[in-house]
């Protein structure tokens, strides 16, 4: 192919080529010439240009394929645009040449059509230059139309387009000719012709002004008879013509200056409106012909037109625009509504036309006011609804309250008003849910009216308004749920109240109904005793239904209908009313078969009907129990369900006769009562009706066959039978569109109603399907088809074997024997059930049965393989691969196919041909890769010949579908085949016409295939796969050119599918530009293709995507889409504003997910830009926000210059790029500005830290840090928490959490001391007041309580008075929840209000946690230091006054909190526990809503847990008084007293056992949570629980508790060490090994205790017989899981191994000691580990003598051990933390008690020993080992010496090895170790027993003076030597200290000489180093301390030397005078000597 990348064609290498690859050569070469011209010079294009043209028009006769003809014909154009133009004529000349060729074979069609499309893009490429050539061209096209096939037409209706695009207002003079042409096109047979020709007519109009003016009516009349008989696209454009002229008429009232010599007939919006509504109400038959068939009253308008008209409505109105439409909004809405009223009768002629014209009236409606309205014109709008139902109300109540009740009954009027009502209700109600709680100001505002107008309807006579107007209730409600319990509460008022109307009781009923089936909508729920309420009204309505034979129907309806939507409360709320329903169940029917006949032969007609309606109603209810319910099913319901079932299935039985009986009136009635039977019995297990199966089936069977069925309603009984990827080959109807809505009425065909509400009131309460539209059950002779055939599957399966048989072999009967229309019904309904069987006998893993079975199935399923309906051929299909299945036997499948082949190869007919290829394609879906190659060969073979019959478009289609299927079952088995099968797609797709869209549609869907198959084997660079790779890519670029929507959208995906498996070969900016363009198109499927590929892309690279789009943007000259304005605000805005526009729920997750997406990878590079976005969307609606909030941000605007970023300088007069966004779309980009924050989280630090990003900005102005935009943040999380929508309310808040949480600690760097947040608290305190009011939700009160305590508890605010405005709002909501769960509103359940106390609760523990750490922390420094005024003003001291301010109303808080933490103790008992709870639930939850109550219990507890322990702990369990805290409260706190039933009030318990109570409440809590740690309990609750204990074992009392409970302590233990070993966070660890330093410490504690008071005890008695206290008693021995210190082992094993694995003998293999490394730890493994050691030291003291032995090895194994591995050598000789701490474990247990108590003494002194040898062990012999730092071992070794008793290391051995390491360790070079070994040894010499310290001493002393002696002649060069020397100097004076009087002499004469030597006079002193001079003083300072000390022995020294005391005595002067010199003012210096001396001291040591 690279060969075709040339600017001339390369002929050599195309003759060389076969035919096909040609045809793909020549397509290649045109792609890449048209990208080539363009990037071409001018110049060498014209050198050329001869040539090229040449071979352009060469090709012409080529016969080129549609796709060909259309580049080439688009590179002539370009090709003269750019070069010369001079040859263009004779180019034209030669084109209209072929079109007047008289050749008309076949072979010759192509070059014409190629010529006709050349012609079309000349004139729009070069338009006004070729002025002159025109008419000619235009006229020559036109007659060579008058003989052109439908190929030819289409094509020249889009030349023509061309055409008159290029020449503009030039082409007057042949608009007549077009026009006349294109009038006659408009209304041709081929559906791709129409849609041609309405786009010719749209470029037409925009110059011919006649169009929209004088010819106008004749216009509208073509369009309307261009929509008979067309298909959806023929509606979109023809409606789009229609639309946009009738637009245009209105739009151009003033016409240029040119024009008015025209005289232009001026149009009013009036007539306009007529005209359109002439159309909707009378089609096609135009003004006069249709007055005949109208006084027959026979004609009705055909559904397609009325269709078409609709959407044209539309397009009218969104052509004008959404301002226009808030002008005329009440013009307009008079008139739509006025297409449904009864002045038109024939428009509601029958119930079905009335239901389909309603739903275009709805569809209008709802996407004009929907779509193109904001929210402030949707108010408006809505008001103006409501309007119009007051001004119809008015009507009905005029007629309603005349006295004659003849007029009454008849008139016509309230009939009239009817469907007006409807639609209007409808439309109001769809309004309001799309508002949601923005809408509540409307509500509220009494002059509108609208809950008031509503309710006023509910009585209306008809029962469609009834429905409607509890709909409407229903969105109400759904949208403000605030409201759904006072409606409810009216409503069951008026119930109550009316009983005796029958309207009320129906319409009030409804209106119930609707409203609970709201409940499960908001999570707010309604208050639980309504149930109740409702419950008690159903029976008395069921009750009374029999007093008054008037209402005795409406009151039976009315009760059931309650019973069935209270069901959809769920079982929380049924369950206490279940034995009431199943009591009613039970006596509704008769009890046994005899009551049944004697019924039979008694009543009447009328009582049959209340019977049966009744009965139906029960079954609903009881369906309704089953589907809500399921967990209230137990065995013993399912008993109680089951007796009546029999009977009700008897009755089915019956009902024939009883309406022969009593005539034809109870026909309705007994069709509602089968449909409401089969529906439950679908839904229970077939077992339970196990007797009643034959029966049942006979019924089945007679319902499917039975006579009276007119209509065949294939379009809602096939569908779910079918498979979903078979349909699309189906009418397009099928699939999802925007008009869905409408079209559905056209798929259902014209005897079938659409649904709707009034065929079954019951489904009122069901949970739609489409989310806010209304409920639309079909009519009950079509549902009950539907239900049957779902129940037949299900009971077919269940029968036996031969009844099975025996009713197939009679539905195959009864197709036999039936005729014409009737066959075809009976056949739909049989082989529907068949499928229905064969996909329940394969979901459920059944068998068929025995082999005549097989016989039946397969006769049923081949007949309708032949059948002409395509949705019939396509279930069967289905089946026909189901019985494969089902059956499972290869030589039975093999057979099959067989039957197929042969059927395709000798028939002829398309249909049979369709049905069998699908059948061919479906039989490989379910038997997953096809058996034999051979097999698929012969499929394949079969399928490629089919799908090249081009005499039959849809044998192709079906063909290529089956096709598709194939490749996609085959997978890897398909390698041989692709090669071949690529080739036939490319070839088809490159020749078949574009007017058989479906065949192209067939053909994408197999390119895909064929691209999933291939997989990534596509990024190979063989010459295979390349070929391969291109020709996909070739098949993709042919169906992007597709004019079809849906090919393009297959385009797309193949695209997608080829990015995602070879991402380098996809041109990315090709593929973006196409995205972009199509990302607003009117087709949905095309939107969610697009967005679902844009959706890949950005994952992997969204900043290459957004950039693309933008230069796209830039680059085209015409705008790409009108809506999405990319070139403004990027493609993320395009998307936003997308997001805000679309109703698609799919579409709108993609869009949302795109820009996740894309945020995630770029919001941090381009800050600025995201921010904007979301800003402008938020900002939008700050105009809808009250004005007294903004405000509070003008305030503080003046003083921050350098914070408002320069997003806020934007100029006010340009407009908003949003308008009016709607709330969903606001609350997404307040989740937006949240995950930004998130990401720049872990971006650079600079985005939080405004020092470093203002200094990085000044150095390039691009930097760019989320900390400038604060002021920006906070602006959009003010914005979106003060708006009316409740959504947004919450994401403000969250917003404001999250900026709170980030931004609290940094610092504002010019007021140091302060934070950056600090200037915003004005907003955030504005920002929070709004939900703190009365008529809040629970939920924002709740979010709004943590973002307060989160604002207190970040200590932005230091000043007490302005910390008191948010603590206000506390306060106020403390004093509202005090009354506990009956003080809060009664319009939520009371789930709600207990999470609204709990929030409370938890915002008000937080901050005095906070309160309690700020005070603590606080408190420490301030012993030292004295509070300076300083600190004072920085408010350092605020910590207490947040204590302070807390403490006011701690009293009641604590009450609070110890009442929530009984409530959730209660609530987390196990489920065995119910009986025992309280019945009237907790203080803060009621029994009945403890489920939904649990929930908030879970996410609070943890920190009111922590705040109770604390303030426990502060009061030291001192019970406070009954009373105290009552003073600050308005009212008494009555939550149920602290563990203390309210039945039992009367005992009063001690305050020792209050507290005991409150001890083991929280221990309680904590330990269960503690042990069984479900996976989502998060982090902040887990630490709050150990840092509950902690304070709680702070105080003395419960540590005594737990200390004298051992097995209390035991527990903790293994829960925490549970918590160790499932939690890996080190805060989580090192929190547990905290708590269990605390519970040795109690142990510790408790042992003291003990063995003080055993003491006292026996005073005088003889010590031997004290009995031991402490664990091993005195066998020593230790239980696991009973003993304490066990159980702490494990737990520190587990820590230290975790850490440091070396330590488990097991892994290293020896108990021994390894070589290995030694390694520092992290630092939270360092602290891990030390706080393990601190309790392993303190271990011993639990133990009793005999049980401190057996421990004692393993703890000094492992304290040893962490030394041993973490002994690493740090700088500067300090020792790691591991290390100290295992130095300091080993002190504690070497000065243990235990080590001195004599029954332990000896063997401790062995393992002491023993231990001893281990660390001098670790220095190995041969120094292989030198990683190891020797000073930590010596300070182990000096350890031992100095804290065991002198036994343990004065045995000579072990002293002897001691006094080694230590010389050693003197003759190591580093200065660092020996100035260690020195202090160390002086701490050993002080030892003040010689037996210990003398052996050093005689040892070591002579080479300390040698080493000093060394320096003294070497004279230090550096401070590390001078160090050395001073350590050196203070181990010799120690030395000195201690001596005996007879050897301190000869000490002291050793010493002088080395100090003085160091004394410099007075004129070295000048020169010499720091070193000496520091050297001078510190000898100089010695000697005068020794000198008074030891004064004759120094006296001695100096006489015997004379040098040695001239020295000296020139030191001592030369000092004093230099202390003269320094202090010659000083009075003090009388003893300079001694005065420097302690001035040196005190710096030194």
């Amino acid at each position: 192919m690279e060969l075709a990348h040339s600017l001339l064609l390369n002929e050599e290498a195309y003759n060389q080529l076969g035919e096909v690859q040609k045809a793909e050569f020549i397509f290649d070469w045109l792609r890449y010439l048209e990208k080539l011209l363009l990037a071409t010079s001018r110049n060498d294009v014209k050198e050329k240009q001869k040539t090229l043209v040449e071979q352009l028009l060469s090709l012409l006769n080529s016969s080129p394929g549609p796709p060909t003809r259309k580049l080439l014909a688009k590179n002539l154009g370009v090709l003269y645009s750019i070069g010369d133009t001079f040859s263009v004529y004779e180019t034209i000349d030669k084109c209209n040449d072929l079109i007047r060729s008289k050749d008309d074979s076949p072979s010759y069609l192509p070059t014409k059509l190629a010529a006709v499309v050349c012609l079309g893009s000349l004139y729009k490429k070069l338009g006004r230059m070729l002025v002159n050539t025109f008419t000619g061209t235009v006229g020559n096209i036109l007659k060579a139309m008058k003989s052109a096939e439908s190929q030819g037409r289409y094509e020249i209706m889009l030349s023509l387009q061309n055409i008159l695009n290029g020449l503009g207002a030039a082409a007057t003079p042949c608009h007549r000719d077009v026009y006349k042409a294109a009038k006659s096109c408009l209304t041709d047979r081929s559906m791709a012709v129409r849609c041609a020709a309405a786009k010719c007519l749209l470029e037409l109009q925009k110059e011919a002004i006649f169009m929209w003016s004088t010819d106008l009516d004749s216009v509208a009349t073509l369009c309307f008879k261009s929509f008979e008989g067309s298909n959806y696209d023929v509606r979109i454009s023809v409606s789009k013509l229609l639309g946009t002229v009738l637009a245009k008429a209105i739009i151009s009232k003033h016409p240029g200056a040119a024009v008015s010599r025209q005289s232009i007939r001026r149009v009013s919006l009036e007539e306009v409106l007529e005209l359109l509504g002439t159309g909707f109400l009378r089609g096609s038959s135009g003004f006069l012909r249709a007055s005949g068939d109208m006084l027959k009253g026979t004609s009705s308008v055909s559904r397609d037109v009325r269709v078409g008209v609709t959407q044209a409505y539309v397009v009218f109105v969104s052509t004008l625009g959404g301002t226009w439409l808030e002008k005329n909004f009440a013009a307009f809405l008079s008139h739509i509504l006025s297409l449904v009223s009864q002045s038109h009768p024939k428009a509601t002629q029958t119930q079905t036309d009335a239901v389909c014209g309603r739903r275009c009236v709805s569809f209008i409606l709802r996407a004009t006011i929907g779509g193109l309205l904001g929210e402030k014109a949707q108010i408006a709008a809505a008001k103006d609804i409501c309007q119009a139902i007051w001004k119809l109300k008015k009507v009905v109540d005029a007629v309603m309250n005349d006295g004659n009740v003849e007029t009454r009954v008849g008139s016509t009027d309230v009939t009239a008003s009817q469907h007006m009502l409807v639609c209007a209700l409808q439309e109001l109600g769809n309004l309001l849910y799309s508002l949601g709680t923005t809408v509540a100001p409307l509500l509220q505002d009494s002059s509108a009216g609208i809950l008031d107008s509503v309710i006023s309807v509910i009585q209306h006579p008809s029962i469609s308004v009834r429905l409607a107007a509890a709909w409407c209730l229903h969105c109400i409600a759904v949208a403000l749920p605030s409201y759904l319990t006072p409606l409810l509460d009216r409503c069951l008022e008026r119930l109550t109240v009316l009983k005796s109307s029958p309207e009320a009781v129906t319409g009030f009923s409804f209106a119930v109904a609707a409203l609970l089936g709201a409940v499960k909508h908001c999570p707010l729920g309604i208050p639980h005793g309504k149930g109740k309420i409702i419950m008690t009204l159903a029976e008395d309505l069921l009750c009374s239904a029999v007093q008054n034979s008037r209402l005795s129907a409406q009151r039976t309806q009315a009760g059931w209908l309650l019973i069935a939507a209270l069901m959809t409360l769920g079982p929380a709320v049924v369950s206490h009313h279940l034995a009431r329903v199943l009591l009613l169940w039970k006596c509704v029917f008769p009890v046994s078969p005899k009551d049944l006949e004697t019924e039979k032969s008694r009543g009447d007609s009328f009582t049959w009907q209340v019977t049966l309606e009744g009965r139906a109603g029960a079954l609903c209810a009881i369906k309704s129990f089953v589907s809500h319910c399921g967990d209230l099913l137990t065995e013993e319901v399912i008993q109680r369900l089951l007796p009546p079932l029999p009977c009700a299935v008897d009755l089915l039985t019956q009902l024939s006769s009883v309406l022969k009986t009593y005539g034809s009136t109870l026909k309705t009635p007994s069709v509602v009562y089968r449909q409401r039977l089969y529906e439950l019995l679908i839904l229970l297990p077939p077992e339970t009706y196990e007797g009643n199966l034959c029966a049942v089936l006979k019924e089945l069977a007679a319902d499917l066959t039975a006579s009276d069925i007119q209509v065949a309603a294939s379009a809602f009984l096939l569908p779910p039978l079918c498979h979903q990827d078979d349909l699309v080959i189906l009418s397009p109807l099928l699939q999802e569109t925007d008009h869905r809505f409408i079209e559905e009425q056209l798929l259902l065909g014209n005897g079938i109603a659409c649904g709707s509400l009034e065929y079954d009131p019951y489904s009122i309460y069901e949970k739609d399907v489409e989310g806010d539209s209304v409920p639309k059950p079909l009519p009950p002779i079509l549902s009950v088809i539907s239900s049957a055939v779902k129940l037949f599957g299900v009971v077919c399966a269940h029968v036996g074997e031969a009844q099975r048989l025996f009713i197939l072999e009679q539905l195959l009967d009864t197709i036999k024997h039936s005729k014409g229309a009737r066959q075809q019904i009976v056949q739909l309904h049989v082989v529907s059930s068949l499928s229905s069987f064969l996909k329940y006998l394969a979901v459920s893993k059944g068998n068929l049965g025995p082999e005549e079975m097989r016989r039946p199935a397969l006769a049923l399923v081949m007949g309708a393989l032949e059948s002409p309906n395509p949705l019939l051929r396509c279930a069967a299909a289905e089946a026909w691969a189901r019985l494969a299945q089902v059956v499972d036997d290869g030589a039975f499948t093999a057979a099959l196919a067989q039957v197929s082949f042969d059927k395709l190869k000798s028939a002829r007919d398309v249909v049979t041909r369709a049905g069998y290829s699908l059948a061919l394609g479906s039989l490989h879906r379910y038997l997953g890769g096809i058996s034999s190659s051979q097999h698929l060969n012969s499929c394949v073979g079969i399928l490629y010949t089919l799908s090249q019959d081009t005499t039959s478009p849809d044998v192709q289609t079906w063909a290529l579908h089956s096709l598709s299927l194939i490749i996609d079952s085959a997978g890897p088995l398909y390698h041989m085949q692709v090669e071949p099968t690529l080739s036939l797609i490319i070839m088809l797709l490159l020749n078949v016409p574009p007017t058989h869209a479906e065949v192209h549609q067939s053909l994408g869907r197999c390119l895909n295939a064929l691209i999933t198959t291939l997989g990534p084997e596509l990024q190979g660079n063989s010459t295979s796969i390349s070929t391969l790779r291109t020709s996909c890519l070739l098949g993709c670029a042919v169906m992007q050119d597709n004019p079809d929507c849906l090919v393009q959208a297959q385009a797309i995906s193949c695209l997608q599918q080829l990015h995602m498996f070879a991402p380098r070969h996809v041109n990315l900016s090709n593929l973006v530009s196409c995205l972009c363009v199509n990302l607003c198109s009117p087709y949905l499927l095309l939107r969610r293709a697009v967005l679902a590929c844009l959706r890949q892309l950005v994952q992997r690279e969204a900043a290459e995507v957004s950039e693309h789009a933008v230069m796209l943007a830039k680059d085209s000259r015409e705008e790409l889409t009108p809506d999405a304005n990319i070139r403004e605000v990027g493609l993320e805005g395009a998307l936003l504003t997308l997001l805000d526009k679309e109703t698609d729920q799919k579409l709108c997750h993609d869009i949302k997910e795109t820009l996740n997406h894309m945020l995630t990878s770029m919001a941090v590079d381009k800050l600025s830009f995201w921010l904007k976005l979301c800003k402008d969307v938020l900002a939008a609606s700050a105009d809808f926000t009250t004005v007294t909030c903004v405000d509070t941000m003008q305030e503080e605007e003046g003083d921050k210059g350098d914070d408002a970023s320069v997003l806020t300088t934007r100029n006010d007069d340009k407009s908003y790029p949003y308008t009016n966004p709607r709330w969903a779309t606001r609350v997404f980009a307040a989740e937006c500005v949240c995950r930004i924050i998130n990401q720049c989280e872990n971006a650079h630090s600079a985005h939080f830290d405004i020092a470093l990003a203002q200094e990085m900005k000044k150095r390039d102005s691009r930097n760019d840090f989320l900390v400038l935009h604060l002021a920006d943040l906070i602006r959009m999380a003010f914005m979106a928490a003060t708006d009316h929508s409740d959504q947004l309310r919450l994401s403000g808040l969250e917003t404001l959490l999250v900026v709170i949480r980030r931004f609290a600690a940094i610092p504002e760097p010019e007021f140091p001391g302060h934070v950056i947040l600090e200037q915003y608290q004005a907003n955030v305190g504005a920002a929070l007041r709004p939900a703190f009011t009365s008529e809040t939700p629970p939920d924002v009160t709740a979010k709004a309580c943590q973002v307060c305590s989160a604002w207190i508890a970040s200590g932005v605010v230091s000043d007490l008075n302005d910390l008191r405005r948010v603590h206000q709002l506390l306060v106020s909501s403390l004093t509202k929840i005090q009354a506990g769960k009956e003080a809060l509103s009664h319009l939520y359940n009371e789930s709600a209000s207990t999470m609204e106390i709990l929030a409370v609760l938890k915002a008000w523990a937080e901050v005095y946690i906070i309160a309690v750490e700020r005070h603590k922390s606080h408190r420490q420094p301030l012993k030292t230091t004295t509070c300076s005024e300083e600190s004072v003003r920085n408010g350092s001291y605020s910590s207490d006054g947040l204590l302070d301010l807390v403490h006011t109303d701690l009293g009641t808080l604590s009450r609070l909190w110890l009442a929530a933490l009984q409530d959730f103790a209660l609530l987390t008992l196990p489920s065995e526990f119910a009986s025992q709870l309280p019945v009237e639930g907790g203080a803060f939850y009621t029994a009945e809503t403890s489920e939904n109550a649990k929930l908030h219990y879970y996410s609070s507890w943890a920190l009111i847990l922590h705040a109770t322990a604390l303030w426990l702990t502060t009061t030291g369990f001192v019970v406070a008084d009954p009373d105290e805290g009552a003073s600050h409260l308005s009212r008494p706190v009555t939550p149920t007293s602290m563990c203390q039933g309210s039945s039992s009030g009367a005992t009063v318990k001690s305050p020792e056992d209050v507290c005991t109570d409150r001890f083991h409440l929280i221990l309680g809590i904590s330990v269960e949570f503690l042990c069984s740690l479900r996976s989502d309990a998060t982090m902040e609750s887990i630490t709050a629980c150990l840092h509950a204990l902690q304070a709680l074992l702070d105080v003395p009392w419960p540590r005594s508790k737990i200390g004298s409970d051992q097995d209390l302590g035991i527990e903790l233990l293994n829960v925490l060490h549970r918590v160790i070993l499932t939690r890996e966070s080190p805060s989580i660890q090192l929190a547990s090994l905290e708590v269990v330093r605390q519970i040795i410490c109690a142990a510790q504690e408790h042992v003291k205790e003990k063995r003080r008071s055993a003491e006292v005890d026996d005073g005088a008695a003889e010590k031997e017989t004290l009995p031991e206290f402490g664990e091993g008693k005195d066998t020593g021995g230790l239980v696991p899981g009973k003993s304490l210190v066990f159980a702490t082992l494990e737990l520190c094993v587990c820590i230290l191994v975790r850490q440091l694995p070396e330590l488990n003998p097991k892994l290293t293999g020896s108990p021994g000691v390894k070589a290995t490394k030694p390694q520092v730890l992290s630092e939270d493994g360092s602290r891990l580990v030390s706080a393990a050691l601190v309790i392993l030291s303190e271990l011993p003291a639990v133990c009793s003598p005999e049980g401190s032995i057996s421990i004692l090895p393993t703890i000094l194994y492992l304290t040893i051990g962490v030394l041993r591995e973490t002994a690493v050598k740090l700088p500067g000789g300090q020792l790691s933390s591991t290390v100290a701490a295992s130095l300091q474990a080993l002190k504690g247990i070497l000065s243990s008690p235990m080590a001195r108590a004599e029954k332990s003494h000896t063997a401790w002194t062995d393992l002491l020993r023993s231990a001893l040898t281990t660390i001098l062990d670790c220095w190995d012999p041969d120094g292989t080992h030198q990683e190891l730092d020797e000073i930590s071992l010596l300070t182990a070794v000096t350890v031992f010496i100095l804290s065991t008793s002198p036994e343990v290391t004065t045995i000579p051995c072990l002293q002897k090895r001691c006094i080694e390491k230590f010389k050693a360790t003197l003759e190591i070079k580093d200065p660092v170790v020996q100035i260690k070994t020195y202090q160390l040894l002086l701490s050993i010499f002080q030892y003040p027993n010689p037996a210990v310290s003398y052996p050093y001493i005689y040892s070591l002393v002579s080479s300390i003076v040698e080493k000093l002696q060394e320096i003294d002649k070497r004279k230090p060069e550096d401070t590390t030597e001078l160090q050395i020397f001073q350590e050196g100097i203070k181990v010799l004076e120690a030395l000195v200290a201690i001596a005996e009087e007879q050897h301190r002499s000869q000490l002291v004469a050793c010493l002088l000489p080395i100090l003085i030597s160091f004394l410099l006079d007075d004129n070295a002193l000048g020169s010499a180093t720091s070193v000496m001079k520091n050297l001078h003083d510190f000898a100089l300072q010695n000697l005068m301390q020794i000198g008074p000390q030891y004064s004759s022995v120094f006296k001695n020294v100096m006489a015997s030397s004379p040098a040695l005391k001239a020295r000296l005595e020139a030191a001592i002067r030369g000092n004093q005078e230099n202390v003269q010199v320094k202090i010659p003012t000083s009075k003090h210096t009388k003893n300079p000597g001694k005065n420097v001396s302690i001035q040196l001291k005190t710096n030194f040591l």
